[in-house]
């Protein structure tokens, strides 16, 4: 079954739902517009229920089926923030505020929920229950765990859990998805490193940070090539190096390096993180230094079931043909996987086009994708809860 006759009419008013959210892009929690707007539509598409102010700032909508005798309740979300950076596209619909962007394509993710659900809305043309889940704070907050944790799938019954994401480098509606990891995890780490800040003139007289620090971040370059497995997937990056120091003449007291853990695997997770509270005070200590570790647990390894993972491929398959069962997992994290735990369920890609890769300030997510995703989104719900007869 293609893309749908009825989506295809609503796509220039789904776009300019998306064009709206583009313009007036809100970071993390702090949602008022973009919640109420969500929530106004829904309400103005006849959902059954309504429910702002989940996991903070995050909308549920509900629409039953026109029968609900198989018991049958799935979960359906989009993420709704932006992020910080300053917009490079030169759209006549770029963002409004300087230093806000719909960098990420979330804002086309909540246009199609929006239209799928409006679709719906019309017909209910299924069996049963479907659940909007219009999530807040993907970009760094977790927002998804926040959304279960104040009763997302307890609350409203929900027994499987369905979401997208678009993919630059991906003709425009394609489809992709494989079963298993997807998507990384997403750990972070600061160090602080203090030695014994002097003269450069006499590091005899100090305890040289930078050294130690520096050293730090070699060893650490050690925890994927000689502990884990090569054909495991894991990356260690540290990504900043600030000393105390702002003169070429001054032995730094203090580093503070900051990094990034990445792995497709709980046990590859676990692992490293263990080399990494092993190596970094030993290492500081031979350069007669101390180091003090925060380590911050972030985001899991989004993990598609595979009966979901199956079904979610079939229905891409019907909208536009030749979907895409086994790419090639990434390393970027999301935080549906938090909604994966919760639930059974799948995670699967749209093709963006050929554009600039998410988070870049060229990015743009690609209108012609909508259809593809209302559809998808409609199928799943058609297909996995008929109505008899």
């Amino acid at each position: 079954m293609p893309v749908r006759n009825r989506l295809a009419e609503m796509h220039p008013e789904i776009t300019a739902w998306r064009h709206d959210l583009h313009e007036n892009p809100e970071l993390m929690y702090d949602l008022p517009r973009t919640s109420r707007i969500v929530a106004d539509r829904l309400t103005e598409f006849g959902c059954d229920e309504v429910v702002p102010g989940i996991g903070i700032s995050g909308v549920v909508g509900v629409i039953h089926g026109r029968a609900r005798e198989s018991g049958k309740v799935i979960g359906f979300r989009a993420d709704m923030d932006a992020l910080p950076i300053l917009e490079a596209t030169g759209l006549d619909y770029a963002s409004k505020t300087a230093g806000k962007m719909h960098a990420c394509g979330h804002d086309g993710h909540t246009a199609i929920l929006l239209g799928a659900a409006k679709y719906l809305a019309e017909t209910r043309n299924f069996d049963g229950t479907v659940v909007l889940a219009f999530q807040p704070a993907e970009e760094g907050g977790a927002g998804g765990k926040a959304m279960v944790d104040d009763g997302l799938m307890d609350r409203w019954g929900v027994q499987e859990i369905y979401g997208l994401h678009n993919m630059p480098g991906f003709p425009v509606g394609q489809f992709a998805i494989r079963e298993g990891a997807l998507l990384a995890s997403a750990d972070e780490f600061t160090v602080t490193v203090t030695g014994k800040g002097g003269h450069a003139a006499m590091p005899h007289e100090a305890v040289d940070t930078a050294l130690a620090a520096s050293h730090i971040v070699v060893a650490l370059q050690s925890v994927v090539s000689r502990n884990i497995d090569p054909l495991a997937n894991v990356v260690v990056t540290v990504g900043s190096f600030h000393t105390d120091s702002v003169a070429s003449n001054i032995i730094a007291h203090e580093v503070v390096l900051k990094g990034t853990v990445r792995t497709l695997d709980p046990a590859m997770r676990q692992l490293a993180h263990e080399r990494i509270m092993a190596l970094i005070p030993a290492t500081a200590q031979a350069y007669g230094a101390s180091a003090e570790i925060g380590y911050d647990w972030g985001y899991p390894v989004t993990v598609n079931h595979p009966e979901q993972t199956a079904f979610a491929a079939d229905c891409a398959d019907e909208v536009s043909g030749n979907c895409i069962r086994d790419v090639k997992p990434v390393m970027p994290a999301e935080d549906f996987s938090f909604m994966l735990e919760a639930r059974p369920g799948a995670y699967i890609f749209l093709g963006n086009g050929d554009t600039a890769m998410c988070h870049h300030p060229a990015y743009n997510f690609d209108d012609n994708a909508i259809p593809a995703g209302c559809s998808w989104f409609v199928t799943l719900a058609e297909r996995r809860m008929p109505l008899s007869g």
